[in-house]
């Protein structure tokens, strides 16, 4: 035993956990939530206010959350992944029926110090509750076809309830997040060979109910389609936002404008360049190595992830760790495609640089629970 692991193991357990957190991961966020730090004070003019202020306390108070929920055993988080589960689920259930409206959606539950968005809560704990089902039921089982049908009710329920709100692109993640968990969990490829299959033909018949008494999306997410297809086909209605998107792309070049002379985010040509536009703000700015840089961030949090995940010989561990980063990258993959036209724009916000105060806390909490599963992995 070398002197470092002595002194590990003779230093109270409270401290001993803390010497255990993955402090790379932490210093890898910390970094993430400065770029939207600054890119924040840049779209208020070189404000603090409105939005770079109040998302810092809220990367604190996440911080916080994220080091309490840390401390916690792992096996205590598997234990609470049924209730948690069954709380979203409430909350969901309780925006249908007393929800507050924004922008033409029915999302968030006011609570006085902030609004509470139940969906983002949801992404996390389908994905604890998924992660505790797995390792419950032995591996022989797990491409059975009634052991594949109880993950994939868990998952539409929700999924129904968010898409009634209407959030097509939280309703999206619910169930790629909760595709991948069953993937990663050992499901045979054949059944998302045939929902794949399926897919198609459903998105065949949605485009097909445009127009008729049985549309199955709402007019707006249709002219959403539109805009992906042809942007230029109404570039001053529906497609007005992606075409000043990609200008914004397109004209940081290499290296930027510079911070805060960006044309499209200071002159308000860029819609939402606070939130689901903030990527494009940041590639006016700082040209294509500054958007690269942010990426890189990212798939650095992703590596960290799976690599903690490898070490960690507890099967709920594991899906719990990687299903968390996964999510975290859908959260990113999709964000980036929309933005820059790859994908129809559904509304996903870039995570820990687009200002928001639920979808900062639960992502920190969620980091907070990889956190637990590496410091109480068996050593």
């Amino acid at each position: 035993m070398s002197y470092l692991e002595y002194s590990v193991k003779t230093v109270p357990s409270g401290l001993r956990k803390i010497l255990y957190l993955n402090w790379p991961l932490v210093l890898l966020l910390s970094a993430v939530a400065s770029v939207g730090f600054l890119m924040l004070y840049s779209v208020a003019g070189g404000s603090f206010m409105p939005w770079a202020e109040p998302q810092m306390k809220r990367y604190l108070l996440g911080l916080a959350a994220m080091f309490t929920v840390a401390m916690v055993p792992i096996w205590f988080w598997r234990n609470m992944a049924v209730v948690a589960y069954l709380v979203s689920v409430a909350l969901l259930v309780v925006v249908e029926l007393f929800g507050t409206v924004g922008m033409g959606a029915q999302r968030w539950i006011d609570i006085g110090f902030m609004r509470l968005q139940p969906s983002e809560l949801m992404k996390i704990t389908l994905v604890m509750l998924l992660a505790a089902y797995y390792d419950w039921l032995p591996i022989r089982k797990t491409s059975g076809i009634f052991w594949v049908l109880i993950p994939v009710i868990l998952i539409l329920l929700p999924t129904g309830l968010v898409l009634t709100q209407p959030d097509l692109g939280t309703a999206l993640l619910l169930v790629f997040g909760g595709a991948l968990m069953m993937f990663l969990a050992g499901v045979h490829w054949a059944y998302f060979a045939t929902v794949l299959a399926a897919g198609v033909g459903v998105v065949a018949t949605v485009l097909k109910s445009r127009g008729t008494d049985w549309q199955m999306l709402k007019e707006y997410q249709f002219r959403r389609i539109d805009t992906f297809l042809d942007p230029n086909s109404d570039p001053l209605g529906a497609g007005y936002h992606i075409t000043q998107a990609k200008i914004a792309m397109g004209s940081g070049g290499w290296t930027g404008r510079g911070f805060m002379q960006g044309t499209q985010s200071r002159l308000n040509f860029l819609p939402e360049k606070h939130t689901d536009f903030i990527f494009n703000t940041l590639a006016e700015e700082f040209g294509f190595v500054g958007a690269v840089s942010l990426l890189v961030l990212y798939v650095l949090i992703i590596i960290f992830c799976i690599v903690s995940a490898m070490q960690n010989r507890d099967r709920f561990s594991s899906l719990l760790i990687l299903g968390v980063g996964m999510t975290f990258f859908l959260y990113f993959a999709i964000n980036m495609s929309m933005v820059m036209g790859l994908a129809p724009v559904v509304g996903v916000p870039l995570p820990l640089v687009s200002y928001g105060g639920s979808a900062m806390l639960v992502l920190m909490a969620a980091f907070g629970l990889v956190q637990s599963a590496h410091i109480h992995r068996p050593r």
